[in-house]
């Protein structure tokens, strides 16, 4: 069955070679041509629209990355700090300080907490130690 049997069509051609693997074309020379051609169609990997969500979530992370980091620490041990005031002992009152210490480095209303308990813990020395030295005269005196 030759071209002639055919009537001489290149596609009935292609017909007649059941089972063949179409001719391979060498696709080098268009490769090579496709980035002076089409600038824009070759991006790199991370450009791509499918990465951009993930991509603005690397760029908060640097960003704020330290006030995440901070953030996260200073409420951990302020729950803690709650968990733990069954505890006998100073124990979480020393550790709402800490926490409060550190989120202070970041936060303006920290800083006010801050200044607040320290006032408060100023006083409730002072009432103590005032205490104290009531006992000592009353002792003194007796």
């Amino acid at each position: 069955m030759g071209e002639a049997d055919l009537g001489g069509d290149p596609f009935d051609r292609d017909r007649s070679v059941w089972g063949d693997d179409p001719e391979e074309m060498d696709a080098s020379a268009v490769v090579e041509e496709l980035p002076s051609a089409y600038p824009k169609a070759e991006r790199r990997w991370h450009e791509r629209p499918a990465f951009v969500p993930f991509k603005a979530i690397g760029m908060f992370i640097e960003k704020s990355g330290k006030r995440i980091a901070v953030t996260a620490v200073g409420f951990l041990l302020l729950l803690i700090a709650v968990v733990i005031i069954p505890v006998p002992g100073p124990w979480s009152i020393l550790l709402s300080i800490v926490a409060l210490s550190i989120l202070a480095t970041e936060y303006v209303w920290a800083e006010r907490l801050l200044r607040t308990a320290r006032q408060k813990a100023e006083q409730a020395k002072n009432m103590v130690l005032r205490r104290n030295d009531d006992d000592e005269d009353d002792a003194a005196e007796s």
